[in-house]
């Protein structure tokens, strides 16, 4: 891998700015004259608005402007939020009930924005919002997911939003019919709320026509297309940027109703306005994740090779259709619906249901976590049914590597896989388990291993644009599309394009989260980032390179064709000039040759990576307490090449922790009212450090075909992995105990009453 990244564990350069305090967030840079933003939002979670008082806010010391739903559409912008819509069953589309920026005669969750105030002061503004007065007619919250209820929505009347399938249903029908062996299981995945260490916010500022929009996103482009659409402004006319951002995890991804209410507020006072969220807040109206149930069948011939799969979901939109609430559990869940399986005859069908809850899109992986869970979680099970070996029953189905190009029955061509030798490479870090197990249970401790075969379809835009800037002072600015909220990208990307060309690293400075820098950029999500945006670094190097030839060929006074460029050096024979690239553009500068000191491309992927690995986990259970923890835990990973190993690593890591969260502590809980019971860190688990085991980490590259550089994205991979193990190893502890139904969150209190309830004492 000399060519495309040295695969070098290089430690983050940004590490220095954020440990000494030196990281700038969006709370970090608001201007002397900003007005501050407070959202009033509903404490109801199902009611029609009968009364809304404003004249005390409107009054309130230092308050300038209070604004409802009626106030934006007088400005006259789009108030409404895009939402995707899937198709249903019968071609018909799902339901796209309006979702309005501030709420619209009736409020449908508890934290629901229905006015915002803005003031001169965060504490004037929020003592304004504790003055309005709301009244309203209660209605019914609905919070099942089935079918019925208190309509949400007219467009909806039975809280159905959609009916969505894909596959051959009669052909898996008859495949499960002429089956030798069936095994079925229920599968919860349980509702999470995404916490970033920082909060959402944003600040807005209308400057001789021209907005400044500020927020803590995960990419600029997206964001202003949507204000352009929505205010009606010309995008040249709007500027976007993002500073650091303290986390995202696909939660920061979308476009939230309080963005365009700051802007507008700043357009009609033209005066910068700022809003940043409180934890409650936003544990509140940052949009939830996951929650869906599944019922998941396979099919096996008398050889237990398996020859249908077929799953039935039911998935908790939440009060709106999210921005991508209605892809998640049904377009991108499918992407990976038969994972690593060489199965071709599948079914998918996902109901999305209305409920008075904070609404639900993307949690890292968006939806490939969700579908290799109950993938993973039906094959071990049915390891368990059919007395054959979990590890061996996985072997038998694998897709072969002689079998890559492979198109799976949903439609993804995976083009490169070696999956038995990546589980290999897990089994034999897994010895001693059985001895473990022993000398534990003389403790009055249960030990279970679970393993998770997880594959990853890498999403977002395919496109991606890099730019390359030769400053006067002899350093040289890279700026890229994606946006990093923690990831490390200012170390890939500077090590990326040193390795490419020989500028040394700590002359290159990354630059992100401006629209203003860069034609256009897809920000990051799905995985995407480290393989778009090097393949778009690539291409402007090549058209760098091609542009200075000609010029260095006159200058060093040999042909163009005699010209090479090996990485760090141009050089010619006949020549014993051998300029860097930076020195050929201070030769550049003093000609006055402006045109070689910017060079930017747009480059296309036209396939996408599919990372792949296994996980292992080892679970240990205080028979007494019901606590469990994970004390073991190994990833193997074919992630393709690396450009930094130990950046992957982190990210290994980060994913496994959060998996960990969902299996063993997050638990969101209404109360019959719709009242989130679970608002704050006093009542929602987060995992501790102390909590989680060392992670082994190895990598097992098989070279991705979709790119040059041979990469797979790692970013959400780890939990898209860590789910399915560690409920896996729970369910290996209980299964002796006659526990045949255990699902997330496995907290001390689940765990004790399914060891005192089951059905059948321990062997």
């Amino acid at each position: 891998m000399e060519k495309f990244g040295k695969s070098q564990p290089v430690k983050r350069t940004e590490d220095q700015r954020f440990l000494t305090g030196q990281g700038r967030y969006m709370d970090d840079d608001v201007p002397e004259n900003a007005m501050f933003a407070a959202f009033f939002r509903s404490t109801v979670a199902h009611g029609e608005i009968t009364s809304l008082d404003l004249d005390a806010a409107r009054a309130a010391d230092g308050v300038r402007l209070v604004m409802t739903l009626a106030d934006l559409a007088e400005t006259g912008i789009d108030t409404v939020l895009n939402a995707a819509i899937v198709d249903n069953r019968d071609g018909t589309k799902g339901a796209a009930p309006d979702r309005h920026m501030l709420a619209d005669k009736r409020v449908r969750f508890v934290g629901e924005p229905v006015a915002v105030v803005i003031a001169e002061t965060r504490v004037q503004a929020q003592d304004a919002v504790e003055q309005i007065w709301m009244e309203t007619n209660d209605l019914p919250a609905k919070l099942d997911l089935a079918a019925g209820g208190e309509p949400l929505h007219p467009e909806a009347p039975d809280n159905r939003a959609f009916d969505w399938g894909m596959g051959d249903e009669v052909a898996t029908e008859v495949a499960f019919h002429s089956a030798a062996h069936t095994v079925a299981l229920n599968v919860l995945d349980n509702r999470v709320i995404i916490n970033s260490i920082e909060p959402r916010g944003c600040q807005a500022n209308w400057v001789d026509g021209r907005l400044h929009f500020a927020y803590g996103g995960q990419g600029v482009w997206a964001m202003r297309a949507q204000l352009s659409q929505k205010l009606g402004l010309d995008p040249e006319d709007i500027r976007v940027t993002t500073p650091d951002v303290g986390g995202g995890f696909g939660m920061k991804v979308m476009p939230y109703p309080e963005y365009f209410s700051v802007a507008v507020a700043a357009m009609k006072l033209g005066q910068p306005v700022h809003w940043m969220s409180d934890r409650s807040e936003a544990m509140l109206s940052d949009h939830h994740g996951r929650d869906l149930t599944s019922l998941a069948e396979l099919a096996f011939d008398e050889d237990h090779k398996i020859t249908a799969y077929r799953v039935h979901s039911k998935c908790n939109l939440g009060a709106y259709n999210s921005h991508f609430g209605q892809a998640i559990q049904t377009n991108l869940f499918s992407k990976v619906l038969m994972g690593v399986y060489a199965v071709q005859t599948t079914y998918l069908r996902v109901e999305g249901i209305y409920t008075n809850t904070t609404h639900v899109d993307a949690y890292r992986g968006a939806g490939r976590p969700e579908a290799i869970y109950v993938l993973e979680r039906i094959i071990d099970r049915a390891a368990r049914e059919l007395d054959v070996d979990p590890w061996e029953l996985r072997r038998k189905n694998f897709i072969r590597p002689d079998a890559f190009p492979y198109k799976t029955a949903t439609g993804e061509t995976y083009d490169v896989g070696d999956f038995d030798m990546v589980l290999g490479l897990a089994g034999d870090q897994t010895r001693g388990f059985e001895a473990r197990k022993v000398k534990d249970a003389a403790r009055g401790l249960i030990r279970g291993q679970g393993l998770c075969y997880y594959i990853e379809s890498i999403l977002g835009d395919p496109s991606e644009n890099a730019k390359v800037e030769f400053c006067e002072d002899g350093t040289v600015n890279l700026c890229v599309g994606t946006q990093s909220n923690g990831q490390g990208h200012e170390t890939v990307y500077a090590q990326f394009l040193s390795d490419q060309t020989g500028i040394p690293v700590d002359q290159i400075t990354v630059v992100q989260g401006d629209s203003d820098r860069l034609t256009h950029g897809g920000g990051t999500g799905g995985s995407r980032s480290v393989t778009v945006q090097s393949t778009a670094t690539l291409v402007t190097i090549d058209n760098m390179i091609a542009a200075f030839m000609p010029y260095l060929a006159d200058k060093m006074g040999v042909e163009e064709s005699d010209m090479t460029f090996d990485h760090e050096t141009f050089r010619a024979s006949g020549s014993n000039l051998t300029p860097t690239l930076t020195e050929a553009a201070e030769m550049a500068r003093a000609d006055g040759r402006t045109d070689l000191l910017q060079h930017e491309a747009r480059a296309n992927l036209d396939a996408r990576s599919y990372p792949n690995g296994a996980h292992v986990a080892e679970v240990v259970i205080d028979s007494y307490t019901g606590e469990a923890a994970v004390d073991r835990y190994i990833v193997v990973d074919d992630f393709g090449n690396l450009i930094n190993p130990m950046l992957a690593e982190g990210q290994v890591h980060g994913g496994v922790v959060q998996g960990i969260g969902q299996a063993l502590q997050e638990r969101v809980v209404h109360d019959a009212d719709g009242q989130l019971l679970t608002a704050s860190f006093m009542d929602y688990a987060l995992p501790r450090a102390a909590e989680v085991p060392m992670i082994k980490f190895t990598s097992a590259p098989v070279p991705s075909t979709s790119n040059p550089m041979g990469m797979k994205g790692c970013g959400e991979a780890g939990t898209v992995g860590a789910l399915a193990a560690v409920a896996n190893a729970v369910q290996d502890a209980l299964w002796d105990y006659g526990v045949r139904q255990a699902d997330m969150p496995f907290t001390p209190h689940k765990v004790w009453e399914l060891l005192n309830n089951g059905s059948v004492s321990a062997k």
